[in-house]
């Protein structure tokens, strides 16, 4: 409480420092309905000269904060409706000034005969985001969830589908602004299964406030669906055809019917198909070399559903509800074949072994939610989350361990085995947020109870002329429990013309407990209890230096906890000499990440950020201690990693029809550990990244686009160096009736250069390895929309669009 007091005090201070003014109003149409996404101009009366300009929320409330005592005029457009103009507008020091009601009338215009044209960029960089708009690329048509994050500014993806921001591990996924509780192989195949065809856009936040949980070192990026908010009953359908090696397809409806009451909505999706991935690796270790390839297969099938409902039950209250299920099931066989031979004899072969997997998984997701939400239009809003997800996996793996002679043909040993791995996972949340405008600004206080529940069951069969016999000193039950307390108070506000100021400080005690449960009382070893408490402080300053420069300061603390799947000591074979474990001794990594940013006439965008993390839980390959022809991933804290990153942002006009997107990021990272007896990591790399979109209007209404990314060497984990791979894909879409038919055609990585090779060094293994999957493909898709395409409801910009981009105002 003392701390919270001091903060408050400050805070409070603040004030002295700048005397402004701010103004907000709320716009209706003459009926009554709220004004949703109108463009709003607020000019100086002496001169004309444009201020700012900003957009209005769903409810038709807009604001403008950082405004100097004056005198200016207002004009407010919206498609469909004649301007509105307000005049005579006297803002005085310090106070705020409530215009009220403002009502549009009709234009006189027929709306068939108005074409609208309207379009979101492909990124939008806001204050405390970097938005990719999913709908903006052509090339989307195809993709999932971790292919569009492939192509997101300053997100890099590795051979192990972890996700990086700005060269940072440790992000964390939302969906709709709710954590998703997935890792490692569940996070990248929900990740798959998601298409791009549910997605509106992509979030990417590198320093959250307090506001936001601590967790995630490299920030969060929270992935949009797509929720219809026009008036009326709308809809729309979509489906899309892949082909690469193999097809897949997908469809999926979603409807919403909103008026004064109610806004109820709805989407169901199907999808199936086929993909491949395959790996090589040539290991060299106690003296033996281990040539190894596994080539794997995987056919999946998933249907999804999402209904909800918000109730307007009055002016300032709204009550809604989200129910959310996925289900699905895959099958994945796959062969492992590891060569074994002598390095003082590298071409005679002693042995082969030969593993014919074959995986069967079913996966079951529910998540609910219950929000009340209160907003009196003038700066208090009070938001209340519930939240409980229930996910269960289950997951078979029949394994047939064959070693042959140098021939192949002869059978030496044969050690089968049967995996029993089911995972159920319980999350409960509740989150209340509380927000005030006072003294000119903006506090912000807010508490968050979560509590995780894992029960991961790992059971090991021996079998003998197909008769299978549990081994209890390999199988084991371990159940991860989470509780989680945060507290957060936060504030900001405008320190004159040209300083916004916010600070923030978030606390957050956690309570953990990881227990194993050995089938034999002489395996059995004490639970692992963990109970810390940590302080999470933030602040950022941003300055107007000019009209077209900007100048930001942000600093962050966070943490990242290991997820329960890593913690989980069992082996995750993928042949008997080729497996991962968990390690339940790991620590939580806390990073420091410092973020300066600079924005050069509204549109070029710099960051350099500088990050220093301690106990950096990272992936490594090491060999196993027992069989010298046996090597295994595993997780472990290295003793510090610090990144230096630089991100470049820049949208460029080339022509009028022309359109190009850059996205430049670069970065030098410093590993350090030291586990004893010469297992040592002391790596330096410098990486980049290089992504860009080009935009292209054709004849007969075409659109064209040409993307592609090129990825430099570097670091993935702890000590696994990669080299440079490239994608370049190409895309061709046509709208048809009235714009209500989108047709997309694309073909992705042509010339089939995305996928990555290069070695690891780690306590005397040295790996080279390679991958490829089904990257390559060409894809159809076709989207339709119908239903009350009511013009009051259109998020649509007008010409002001270019002025709203310039603020960080729009979609």
């Amino acid at each position: 409480m003392k701390i919270f007091s001091t903060l408050l005090l400050l805070f409070f201070g603040l004030s002295s420092f700048a005397q402004i003014a701010s103004l907000r109003g709320q716009l209706q149409h003459a009926d009554g309905e709220a004004v949703l996404y109108a463009n709003i101009a607020l000019y100086h009366a002496a001169d004309s000269t444009l201020f700012k300009v900003e957009t209005s929320d769903e409810n038709g409330h807009f604001i403008f904060n950082e405004v100097l005592p004056g005198n200016y005029y207002l004009v407010a457009t919206y498609v469909g409706s004649a301007d509105l103009n307000k005049s005579d507008i006297s803002l005085q020091e310090a106070l705020e000034t409530d215009l009220g009601v403002l009502t549009f009338s009709a234009a006189a215009i027929e709306l068939a005969e108005a074409t609208v044209t309207a379009s979101r960029a492909l990124v939008e960089i806001k204050p405390d985001r970097t938005v990719f708009n999913v709908e903006g690329t052509i090339n989307s048509a195809g993709s999932d969830a971790l292919s569009l994050l492939r192509k997101a500014p300053g997100v890099t993806v590795d051979n192990n589908d972890n996700i990086n921001v700005l060269g940072r591990s440790g992000v964390l996924l939302y969906v709709d602004g709710k954590r998703l509780p997935l890792s490692g192989e569940d996070l990248s195949n929900y990740l798959q299964n998601l298409t791009a065809d549910q997605i509106d856009r992509i979030d990417i936040i590198t320093n959250p406030g307090a506001k936001y949980e601590a967790e995630g070192n490299a920030g969060i990026i929270d992935i949009h669906l797509k929720k219809d908010k026009n008036l009326g009953a709308n809809g729309s359908v979509n489906g899309t055809y892949s082909k690469g090696r193999y097809a897949r397809q997908n469809i999926g409806a979603s409807g919403n019917f909103r008026n004064r009451i109610l806004n109820a909505f709805a989407s169901a999706g199907l999808n199936s198909g086929t993909g491949f991935h395959n790996m090589e690796f040539l290991s060299y270790q106690n003296g033996l070399i281990l040539n190894e390839s596994n080539t794997s297969s995987h056919r999946s099938e998933n249907y999804d559903y999402r209904l909800g409902t918000d109730f307007f039950v009055a002016q300032k209250h709204t009550l809604g509800f989200i129910v959310g299920v996925r289900n699905g099931a895959s099958t994945r066989p796959g062969v492992n074949r590891i060569e074994i031979s002598d390095q003082n004899t590298p071409t005679l072969i002693d042995s082969i072994l030969v593993a014919e997997n074959e995986s069967t998984g079913n996966r079951a997701q529910q998540t609910f939610n219950l929000n009340y939400r209160f907003d009196n239009g003038k700066g208090r809003s009070v938001n209340v989350d519930a939240d409980y997800g229930r996910y269960r996996n289950e997951n078979e793996l029949y394994q047939p361990n064959y070693y042959y002679d140098a021939s192949g043909e002869n059978i030496l040993t044969e050690i089968v085995n049967n995996f029993d791995t089911p995972s159920d996972i319980d999350i409960y949340t509740l989150k209340i947020d509380y927000e005030e405008d006072l003294l000119g600004g903006k506090l912000g206080i807010g508490t968050k109870l979560s509590r995780v529940y894992s029960d991961n069951t790992f059971l090991v069969y021996d079998v003998w002329n197909e008769v299978p016999t549990q081994n209890d000193t390999l199988s084991n039950r371990f159940e991860y429990e989470e509780n989680v307390y945060a507290g957060y108070i936060n504030y900001a506000r405008p320190l004159g013309e040209k300083w916004n100021f916010s600070a923030g400080l978030r606390v957050e005690q956690t309570d953990a407990t990881g227990d194993l449960q050995a089938f034999l009382p002489e395996l059995q070893e004490p639970p692992v209890v963990l109970n810390y408490r940590n302080w999470f402080p933030s602040a950022g300053l941003t300055w107007q230096v000019a009209q077209l420069h900007s100048l930001s300061l942000n600093y962050g603390r966070r943490i990242n906890r290991p997820d329960y799947d890593v913690l989980n000591p069992f082996n995750s074979q993928l042949s008997q000499l080729s497996y991962r474990k968990g390690n339940p001794f790991l620590r939580p990594e806390i990073v420091n990440n410092l973020e300066l940013g600079y924005t050069l006439a509204y549109r070029y965008n710099f960051k350099l950020a500088y990050s220093r993390t301690t106990d950096q839980i990272t992936r490594l390959i090491g060999p196993d201690e027992n069989d010298p022809r046996a090597s295994f991933i595993t997780w472990e804290n290295l003793a510090s990693q610090t990144i230096v990153s630089l991100n470049v942002s820049a949208p460029i006009e080339i022509t009028k029809g022309w359109n190009a997107y850059f996205n430049i990021n670069a970065s030098y990272l410093d590993n350090q550990a030291d586990y004893g007896n010469g297992a040592v990591v002391d790596l330096q790399a410098f990486t980049y990244n290089l992504f860009s979109q080009q935009t292209f209007d054709l004849p007969a209404g075409f659109k064209g686009e040409i993307s592609g990314y090129y990825s430099g060497p570097g670091i993935w984990g702890g000590v696994f160096k990669y080299n440079a791979n490239w994608s370049l894909d190409l895309g061709l879409q046509r709208k048809f009736l009235a714009d209500r038919l989108n047709a997309r055609l694309s073909v992705n990585d042509i010339f089939y250069e995305s996928g990555w090779d290069g070695v690891s060094e780690f306590n005397g293994l040295v790996s080279y390895g390679s991958g490829r999957w089904d990257s390559r493909r060409v894809s159809l898709s076709l989207g339709y929309n119908f239903g009350n395409q009511n013009v009051k409801s259109l998020k649509r910009k007008t010409g002001l669009e270019a002025e709203a981009g310039r603020v960080g105002g729009g979609n």
